[in-house]
């Protein structure tokens, strides 16, 4: 059924390649990036997850009768 209608797109062969050129870029620059990144930055980020850095959160009681 689909054959049909691609058949009938003007350069439909271009398609695939553009695709696969896309996609080949993409995933390049994502390992000249991975190759780049600093390790100590990406410790840090692997640390985050395990931090308490969270501040401590103080509860106050309000006492409403003695004015």
């Amino acid at each position: 059924m689909f054959k049909h209608y691609f058949e009938q797109v003007h350069n439909v062969a271009i398609w695939p390649i553009i695709s696969l050129s896309i996609f080949f870029v993409f995933f390049l620059g994502l390992m000249i990036y991975v190759w780049k990144i600093k390790k100590s930055y990406v410790d840090q980020m692997g640390e985050m997850p395990l931090k308490d850095d969270s501040p401590e959160i103080r509860t106050h009681s309000i006492n409403l009768n003695n004015h």
